[in-house]
């Protein structure tokens, strides 16, 4: 099994209504499967088991991973922003999501690890919309137009986003100086008088140890197609909450797959270790100040999830632009492109100048200028 997957958006998974055959979706208010043809619910059935399963890292670099930890999807690739839209059989055509470009199905076959486990929604369509528009209306030199167009727009749509998590334990030797500050006397001439100061100056001393960590759930977004720095800014996530993975989850909502390798996942992970790392070798070191000649690391027993976390996502094209918002589905926190109204910054600074004119002018009568 290779561990590339392209980026791709699932189809919703489909379950009939027990009432009427109709297709039920989750529904995060009521934590259960709703079908809005009839009005049926139905409890998803969840049984408290054992923790999430870690996947171990070295066996699926290897393709050593059990078959039941792999799965097959049919995609087709997004000719405006390069996304893959994963069909179901009965799809012969759909709007991607990230950027709302027809998409039209291919037959291409994809092989990537399943997910492991899914923070399910606790937002619904409505509050996430509610809270885009309220952000939307709390940036300055927002286009009107745009937040009008949001509120009254297509429905936004609700994705899991794929993250790898990693868990690693971690040893590390270090070499570097341990910083003392102290003050030396020092007498300086100024203006003619003698004066005594006192200046600040380091001693260096030489400094050596041990620090471990144990990382757990270091999250790597595992996506191309949203920014990072929309993604980045979701967070943080309630991880505490994840569920063990069911499609039912996915009912009514779309998944995108994994576009990041594992191998790259893991050295994103690693470079954010090596920052903590760095900063508990400077505690350890102590002192008021520190340098860091060396730091070996070893790691161990890494292994990792791959889990899926709840976004609302709104592409929209105004005036010839694509603009794309995302809202984390569980805390409804907003991200987005910030779009800018030319008229409002053009009438902003004419604004300015009349008022930083007018105020010119009534000082120069306090001044007698005129």
């Amino acid at each position: 099994m290779s561990e590339t997957a392209p980026t791709n958006v699932t189809i919703s998974h489909r379950f009939p209504c027990m009432a009427c055959g109709a297709d039920y979706r989750f529904d995060p208010a009521q934590d259960r499967l709703t079908c809005d043809h009839c009005g049926h619910t139905e409890e998803i059935g969840l049984t408290r088991g054992p923790a999430i399963r870690e996947l171990d890292f070295e066996d699926a670099l290897q393709a050593k991973l059990p078959a039941q930890d792999i799965e097959e999807t049919r995609v087709s690739q997004c000719p405006n922003c390069a996304a893959a839209v994963e069909f179901d059989a009965h799809t012969h055509a759909a709007e991607c999501p990230f950027c709302a470009t027809p998409v039209v199905t291919d037959t291409g076959l994809h092989r990537h690890i399943k997910p492991r486990g899914v923070l399910p929604f606790a937002l619904d369509e409505k509050t996430a919309r509610n809270a885009m528009t309220d952000w939307l209306g709390s940036l300055w030199f927002a286009p009107s137009g745009l937040q009008d167009y949001a509120r009254k727009g297509r429905t936004m749509s609700g994705i899991y986003v794929p993250y790898w998590t990693f868990d690693a334990d971690t040893t590390s030797r270090y070499s570097g100086e341990r910083g003392t500050v102290y003050y030396d006397t020092i007498t300086v001439v100024r203006d003619g008088k003698r004066e005594r100061r006192q200046v600040a100056k380091i001693r260096w001393s030489p400094a050596r140890g041990r620090v471990a960590r144990f990382f757990d759930d270091v999250l790597v977004l595992a996506s191309r197609s949203l920014p990072k720095r929309f993604t980045d800014a979701l967070e943080p996530w309630d991880l505490a909450a994840l569920e063990p993975y069911r499609p039912e989850y996915l009912a009514g909502f779309r998944a995108e797959g994994y576009s990041v390798e594992l191998s790259d996942g893991y050295e994103e992970a690693r470079a954010h270790m090596a920052r903590v790392i760095e900063r508990d070798v400077k505690f350890d070191i102590g002192g008021d100040r520190q340098r860091i000649h060396d730091i070996d690391t070893s790691v161990k027993d890494v292994t990792f999830k791959h889990i899926l976390l709840p976004v609302w996502l709104a592409a929209y094209k105004y005036r010839g632009r694509s603009f794309r918002f995302v809202v984390n589905g569980r805390t409804g926190r907003v991200q987005g492109e910030r779009p800018y109204s030319a008229w409002k910054i053009f009438f902003a600074v004419l604004l300015g100048l009349i008022i930083a004119g007018t105020l010119g002018y009534l000082y120069g009568l306090e001044q007698g200028a005129f």
